[in-house]
């Protein structure tokens, strides 16, 4: 039974640590590590006792595992992280990377990881930290098949309720994916932030329109929805889905539009959106903070 260790420990892997401990059927513990030795630590004690290690640096992790994975924050963190990684002996190893991240860099990292004898299976996946905590995320996975078989039996059903399978494509299919179905996440509290700040303005009413979202678009809309008439959006003292986070993903969005030779319009505005976010919240604002942003280029405040 391979050893599984697991690097980066955010709002996303925190829950994909729990579900691997708790549904993996893991014959060794997991190994964890973040950069904040705390963050580890503290889940560590709300797992199942015995069932998980704190390795103390990078090297351990890698050293002690054969299947490593990775979930940080953006570009930068997985560039450095793989860079260090790959300075043991990682011979055989297989490493799985769960960000967000351009395609490009999914790519870059796997010809540096295959280049020291390593595998490497790009994750990338979609839900909110709930759904993470509730093993309901949808799993996209692309690399050799030989490679994406190993990790086959941690994504649905433990992880994940659905698997998008990309076995034997390119891993930077897996991103380019990611950062498309991001678009439309974001057009999503885009509409709905425009929607609920016209309803006000129009005496509709924000109730009102809540209703018909909850009876017309169950699901992701309705949870954006009440975030934004709760005023979620402005109380979290955490974000759920931090601004600097959705303007990383915006930004590769329209970087890889452009390469194409196409052009996303309503991703421009978001984007614009999300720096009024940063500039009124900085890295406390949230995605569903668009609310805030829209509502404020139309004369309201920020916070409902």
């Amino acid at each position: 039974m391979a050893k599984l260790g697991w690097i980066g420990l955010g709002n996303m892997g925190r829950g994909m640590c729990k579900n691997l401990v708790e549904k993996g059927n893991l014959r060794t513990h997991l190994i964890i590590f973040n950069r904040t030795q705390k963050r580890a630590a503290d889940l560590q004690a709300k797992l199942p006792s015995g069932k998980s290690t704190v390795a103390s640096n990078l090297e351990e992790v890698v050293e002690k595992s054969d299947i490593i994975f990775t979930c940080l924050g953006d570009d930068a963190a997985i560039i450095d992280t793989i860079a260090n990684a790959v300075k043991t002996n990682v011979k055989g190893k297989l490493f799985v990377d769960c960000s967000t991240v351009h395609p490009d860099t999914t790519n870059m990292l796997t010809k540096t990881i295959e280049a020291q004898g390593a595998a490497f299976v790009a994750c990338p996946v979609f839900g909110a930290p709930a759904m993470a905590d509730n093993g309901q995320l949808i799993c996209v996975f692309a690399g050799p098949k030989s490679e994406t078989d190993k990790i086959r039996p941690y994504m649905k059903g433990v992880m994940g309720r659905a698997n998008i399978d990309y076995s034997d494509q390119s891993p930077g299919q897996a991103t380019t994916l990611k950062l498309i179905g991001n678009t439309m996440i974001l057009n999503m509290v885009e509409s709905l932030a425009e929607a609920h700040t016209v309803a006000e303005k129009s005496k509709l009413g924000t109730d009102n329109l809540h209703q018909f979202v909850e009876a017309m678009f169950p699901g992701p809309y309705t949870a954006y929805s009440t975030r934004m008439t709760s005023g979620d959006y402005h109380k979290r003292d955490e974000p759920l889905f931090a601004v600097d986070l959705a303007l990383k993903d915006a930004k590769h969005a329209l970087s890889l539009a452009n390469a194409s030779g196409a052009r996303m319009r309503s991703i421009e505005v978001a984007e614009g959106h999300l720096s009024d976010v940063k500039k009124e919240k900085g890295t406390k604002g949230d995605l569903a903070g668009i609310y805030g942003a829209v509502r404020q280029e139309s004369g309201l405040k920020y916070d409902n």
